[in-house]
């Protein structure tokens, strides 16, 4: 016969054990800043997709990730670019399946696939967001992306003008 002591204190450890892992998903997010061609990359490609962002402002922002600084010429101020949420799938099982879900403010949401979703994974990891798996998947997620450029700035091949705030999961 099993001691019922025995089998009280394996449920306490079980459940103990249940409990931490169920808060490692409430850890609080962790701010971050990116500057210089960093920013410029992971503005640029989220930029696109806003629909937030002028055709004008859009032209503006690829002309300046294509390597143009006077892309910017006619600009008379900062540009901004913002997203609620971030959130970006890889699978390491099915190679061929990469998505990302893009929320702006007001519930605006663009979904991407293959290759733009790649472009955007990868250019959020070379941010510094670190990748976290589970069951095949591998995701990166990133809140309250904040962007800015300044192209006057971007303009003087000073290294500056370009700059994004963003929250990650602890």
């Amino acid at each position: 016969m099993t001691n019922p002591v025995f089998r009280t204190l394996m449920a306490l450890v079980l459940l103990a054990a249940l409990v931490s892992s169920f808060g490692k998903s409430t850890e609080a997010a962790t701010p971050k800043t990116v500057t210089g061609p960093t920013a410029l990359a992971l503005a640029a490609v989220i930029a696109q997709h806003s629909p937030l962002l002028s055709a004008y402002e859009k032209k503006v922002i690829a002309g300046l990730f294509n390597a143009n600084a006077n892309a910017g010429a006619a600009a008379k101020k900062k540009l901004s670019i913002t997203a609620d949420s971030v959130v970006c799938k890889v699978s390491n099982v099915d190679l061929t399946a990469r998505s990302c879900e893009i929320i702006f403010k007001a519930g605006k949401s663009t979904s991407l696939k293959g290759r733009e979703a790649n472009e955007v994974f990868a250019t959020i990891a070379m941010a510094g967001v670190a990748s976290d798996g589970a069951a095949g998947s591998i995701f990166e997620t990133v809140k309250k992306l904040n962007c800015s450029l300044d192209p006057a700035v971007i303009k003087d091949k000073s290294g500056g003008g370009a700059e994004c705030s963003l929250e990650t999961e602890g």
